[in-house]
Parts: C-alpha cells; structure tokens; sequence
C-alpha cells in the first residue's frame, strides 16, 4: 500500500516526538509521585526509591536523547521506537534482578510508563512493532519471575496481555482505515496520471504508449537495483509515467516536425523537463520523485539538459529513467525514422556507458534486457497497458 509504504514514514517524526516527549513525561512523573509524593501523603512512608539500581533506568534513558536527535537528521525516524523500547525493557530488567534478587516474595515494581507504550501502539500502525513491545513487556516479567522465583509478576502479566489485545484490535481498526484512505488515493492518482498521459498523446500521436513502455522499463531496472520499497517503486512509476508533461507546452509545428530541427527549436524541446518538473512539483505522490522528470535528459558525461549535470551528481532514479527513455525512444517509430530492432537499441546502450549512461546501470541494464525484450514483445502484439502488479492497488 502507498500510504503505509511511503506516506506513513513520513508522518512517524510527528508521532515519534509526542511519543517521547509523553514517555518521558509519564516515567518520570509516576516515579516522582510513587516514590516521594505517595509515601508522604498517602502512605505515610519512607520517601524515596527501594534501589539506588533504580537511578541507572534515569542515566540510559538520557543517553538515547542524542540518539534520537541523531536518527531524526538522518531520517531514520522508524528506529527511535525501537531503540527506545528495547533499551527501557533491557534496563528495567536488570534494575529488577539486581534490586530484588534473594528478596523476590518483596517484589514490587514497574512504571505505568509499560500501560502507555501498550496503549500507545496502534498510532504507530505498525504490526511488527506491537508484537515486539507486547510480547517483550510480557516476556520480561515472565523471566523476572522465573529469576526471583516470584509469583508476583502474575498481576502485571495479566495487564499486559488484556491491553495487548485491546491496543491490537485498535491497530487492525486504524489499519483498516489507512488501507480504505490509501486505495481512495491510488485511484485518485492513478486517474490523473492516465488523463495526463491521454492528454499528451492526443497532441502528439508518435508518443503513444511511450511514457507507460518507459515506465515499465525503468520499474523492472529499479527493481532490480534492489534499494527502493514498493513505496518508492509506485511514486518513482508514476513520476516515469509522466516524465514527458512539459511537453504540454512545445508547439505542435515543432514536436512533430518530420526533419531535423534547428538549434532554437532544439531549445524549445530542452525546455521540457524543467517545465514538467515545475508543473508537478507540489503533487502528493510524485514530488519526492521530482528528479525523474526534471533529469532524465542529463548525461552521465554532463553533456545532457536541463542542468547539465555529471556522474553522481544526477540522481540514481533519474539516471534509471534515462536508460529506460533512450532505450524506448530508439525503439519506437517517430515521424522522421523508423523503429529500430532492440538489438541495435542494446548495442547503443552498452556504447552508451560511461559517456550518455552511468557504468553501473549498464551492468545492471544487461541483466534485466531479457525482461525489457519480453515486455517489448508482449506490447507489440497487444498494444495494451496495465499498471504493473508492484503498483497495483
């Protein structure tokens, strides 16, 4: 699904923030209340905490706030949860053994803070992350017991799991209207993409089928790549998809002049990616794939448009598109040549490597051709698009 994929993560800094900041809010202020406001006002006990071990949870705790400033400058908001719960349930446990071990019919411990992380589950829509706290938090006092040798750990066990199966039924809810909203959305999307693409092939015929063909293309070479989630894979298809939507604004005369245009034409047709990328900039779905549509005409040399970019320098996915639109392009009749055999259309492209095309995908172009020559064939004879399965709803 797209918004689980790819939209969701981008939410998760928001929610990883309230979840900290209420993490912290709560371990502290249950603490501070149990230990010195509960004994002097309701109790009427000796203030403060059974085990100085107790103060180790407090020096872990601050220490993971670096790293959760560090994971979120690097994007990697996902892990902070994880690290977070991992190190609190680590450290709460051998805070326990060490305080109560000998003395486990006296054990007495844990923090509200274990309801809030079960509870606060479903907002992460995230099935491995709640079998990892429900299962870890149970776990944990499971073997607290079996170490102490204490039956008290039945009470809390039982709370963990009645919350476990409340939180999961909200999960599976709240993932029920995140697949109903990202289905909506999809349809939304893919709706656009082919009224866009039906809009430019009605003001140039010679196109037809090449923005679905290079995306297809470019899919199976990403693919293969082995780096991008189905998230990016379906943003980086439709951004192929419309790769070619600044050509909404090149004069007919010139987009479809059988001979050879003249250097101020040729300008006017360089104008397109630029065009294109400025006109999508802003659409849910496609602008972290911006790159695709302004990029796709650089060169691996520097000697390509609209920035005249070199090596690195363009972007990994606009340099798949690019092998994937030269490849089409070459093997597609337009009206001043002929369409020529996917042979010749392979051999310019090994030719290609290291001036036009990035080494690497070439190499990686070699090993997907066969599925680019069946994919060919197939839609020769039918003429037909579908959305590939990867993208597919």
């Amino acid at each position: 699904m797209y918004l689980e994929d790819y939209m969701i993560p981008h939410e998760e800094q928001r929610t990883v923030k309230w979840f900290l900041l209420f993490f912290y809010i709560i371990l502290i202020g249950y603490d501070f209340f149990y230990y010195y406001l509960f004994p002097v006002f309701i109790a009427h006990k000796k203030i403060g905490s059974p085990s100085n071990f107790l103060y180790l949870t407090y020096i872990v705790i601050t220490l993971l706030i670096p790293v959760a400033f560090y994971l979120n400058k690097i994007n990697k908001q996902f892990l902070i949860k994880y690290i977070f719960f991992t190190s609190y349930l680590i450290i709460t446990f051998i805070v326990d053994i060490l305080s109560y071990y000998g003395r486990g019919d006296s054990y007495i411990t844990g923090n509200i803070i274990e309801v809030y992380l079960v509870l606060s589950l479903p907002l992460f829509i995230n099935t491995r992350y709640f079998w990892l706290v429900s299962i870890g938090i149970t776990s944990k006092y499971m073997l607290i017991g079996i170490v102490l040798n204490s039956s008290n750990v039945i009470v809390p066990i039982i709370l963990i799991v009645v919350l476990s199966v409340l939180a999961f039924f909200l999960l599976v809810r709240f993932q029920g209207y995140v697949r109903a909203i990202s289905i909506s959305y999809d349809r939304q999307l893919e709706g656009i993409v082919k009224g866009v693409i039906a809009t430019l092939e009605l003001k140039d015929p010679y196109t037809r089928g090449h923005s679905e063909r290079v995306a297809s293309y470019a899919l199976l070479l990403a693919q293969e790549i082995g780096k991008f989630s189905k998230g990016e894979q379906k943003s980086f298809y439709y951004s192929c998809l419309l790769h070619d939507i600044g050509k909404v604004h090149i004069p007919d005369s010139i987009l479809m002049k059988p001979g050879k245009l003249t250097k101020e034409e040729f300008e006017i047709i360089k104008s397109h990616p630029g065009v294109g990328a400025e006109a999508v900039k802003n659409v849910e779905g496609i602008k972290d794939c911006i790159c695709v549509i302004r990029s796709h005409h650089e060169r691996w040399d520097g000697k390509g448009y609209p920035d005249q970019l070199r090596g690195e320098e363009i972007p990994l996915l606009a340099r798949v598109a690019s092998v994937a639109d030269a490849f089409d392009a070459m093997t597609s009749s337009r009206s001043y040549r002929a369409a020529m055999p996917v042979e010749e259309a392979y051999k310019r492209i090994i030719d290609g490597k290291g001036s036009q095309f990035d080494p690497n995908l070439v190499e990686v172009f070699i090993k997907v051709f066969p599925e680019w020559v069946k994919f060919h064939e197939k839609y020769q004879l039918t003429k037909q698009w579908e959305f590939p399965k990867e993208v597919e709803l």
